[in-house]
């Protein structure tokens, strides 16, 4: 689960709304001489700069009259320890109560003034902080966000008043099925290790981290290699680089006693959680196999199959003759409320599954069919699965990248996770690379005869027992 706050809104929404990403609108106009491929090569270079303490400055300059900038930082609850798991979400929620500079009021103000949006989210492997504003905002908007990130006020006062927000957002959470399924499915799959944790981290931490801890946090983690200073839009790279190095060359890229913060390997365990409970009215169950690192070769392969299986709700249009497999067989048998595929992938290691939400009538035929699914991706995929599924890959990618905030959310994620921007035309080559021996080979690899992670709420008492659960993961395929 991703943490996301918005903190102030501005008069700028319109003119956000209309910072389209160069893609789309090249294949809006309709042009009947520009392809598809023309104009994913049309698409604005990102361009990258290191400054002299390791911090990357990364931007693409679309000539909107808007923008959005931010600092993406490579530290998570992955990086916490059983004692201050839940510190950075915790952290997300101070950033933006006042700086040594700008007390609360102050820094409201200033943002207000411009207009502009100030948020940031956190998740398990990274950070970030953004804001979006008009373009003539940008020299404004780094110098805020670099008084965020390097100098938070962090007052007791205001640590203990964010302690009651933090606690009541747990609670609401809790009441978020998804979310509360999707990460008992982190703490089984992943038992014993780091990306067990959640983001929001136990209420009883946050009753007692100190700012002390916090401190600790920041000084241990938010150093300037480990940080991009990202923007796209109507940005200047020559001038946000200039920025940079005004507001953000002091972040130090030197730790105390050498003491570099290194993620331990995170193993997956096949096992499985329950939470029984019979008044609830549906049952939510997440399904997953280990997947692939966010830098693996596999991954693009492993996008396709999702894009395959695809994903279902009751409100979709289309019936039995859903293009989905599965979601067809879910409307004709009632099989379930709703169900998607996921991919979450990490530097390393990855969950790539299914959750569905059902009657718990239906749950043992709905992870049938869910498995099924699985194995036809590991046996009998045919061409014509495979181009529908590259077909829908495309547009999810393209579609994803509708304004400012996501290609600077992209172009973030990308430096931390790859140390480049990988292309829009770059991943339309992979995916046109994938064929159906190599899905099925690659399929074959990560699902079959593999030992699943299960996480159910709900009504529950129909769903399998894990050895059969287990057991389907290899007989299906016959």
């Amino acid at each position: 689960m991703a943490a996301s706050v918005c903190r102030f809104g501005g008069a700028v929404g319109q003119a956000l709304a209309k910072a389209r990403s160069p893609v789309l609108l090249s294949l809006r106009r309709g042009q009947a001489t520009v392809s598809y491929a023309q104009s994913l090569l049309s698409v604005p270079e990102t361009r990258v700069t290191t400054l002299e303490n390791g911090l990357r400055v990364a931007s693409e300059t679309t000539g909107h009259g808007t923008c959005t900038v931010g600092l993406w930082i490579n530290v998570g609850s992955r990086y916490e320890s059983e004692k201050n798991n839940g510190a950075g979400f915790f952290l997300e929620h101070l950033a933006f109560k006042g700086t040594k500079k700008h007390p609360q009021a102050a820094l409201e103000q200033a943002v207000e003034s411009m207009g502009a949006h100030l948020s940031g989210y956190t998740s398990r492997e990274q950070t970030a902080y953004y804001m979006k504003a008009l373009a003539k905002d940008l020299p404004k908007a780094v110098e805020l966000l670099s008084e965020v990130v390097q100098s938070a006020s962090l007052s007791e006062a205001e640590i203990e008043q964010q302690r009651g927000v933090v606690l009541r957002e747990l609670e609401e959470v809790e009441a978020s099925l998804q979310d509360v399924c999707l990460d008992l499915l982190h703490a089984t799959a992943f038992q014993g290790t780091a990306l067990s944790q959640s983001i929001l981290g136990p209420s009883q931490n946050a009753r007692t981290l100190t700012r002390q801890d916090l401190v600790e946090y920041i000084s241990s983690h938010y150093k300037a290699p480990r940080m991009v200073l990202a923007a796209a839009g109507g940005v200047n790279h020559e001038e946000l680089v200039g920025l940079a190095r005004q507001h953000l060359s002091g972040v130090s890229f030197e730790y105390q006693g050498d003491a570099v913060p290194l993620l331990s390997p995170c193993r997956f365990t096949g096992s499985e959680v329950r939470m029984r409970d019979d008044a609830m009215p549906l049952a939510h169950v997440a399904i997953a196999v280990e997947g692939a690192g966010a830098a693996s070769p596999d991954i693009v392969p492993l996008m396709v199959a999702n894009s395959i299986i695809g994903n279902y709700d009751v409100t979709y249009g289309g019936g039995k003759h859903l293009s989905s497999r599965l979601a067809s067989l879910a409307v004709e048998g009632n099989l379930c409320n709703s169900f998607q595929t996921f991919h979450s992938s990490y530097s390393d290691t990855g969950l790539m599954g299914i959750y569905f939400v059902t009657d718990k009538h239906k749950i043992e035929d709905m992870m049938h069919w869910a498995q099924n699914a699985w194995m036809n991706l590991c046996t009998t995929v045919t061409d014509s699965d495979v181009a529908r599924g590259k077909n829908a890959l495309k547009a999810t990618l393209v579609g994803q990248l509708n304004g400012t905030t996501p290609i600077c959310d992209d172009i973030g994620r990308h430096i931390l996770n790859y140390g480049r921007r990988i292309p829009l035309a770059e991943w339309d080559a992979k995916i046109d690379a994938v064929t159906p021996k190599m899905l099925r080979d690659i399929c074959s690899k990560y699902i079959y005869d593999k030992c699943p992670a299960v996480a159910a709420v709900g009504p529950i008492e129909q769903l399998p027992d894990y050895n059969r659960m287990r057991s389907a993961m290899y007989w299906l395929r016959f």
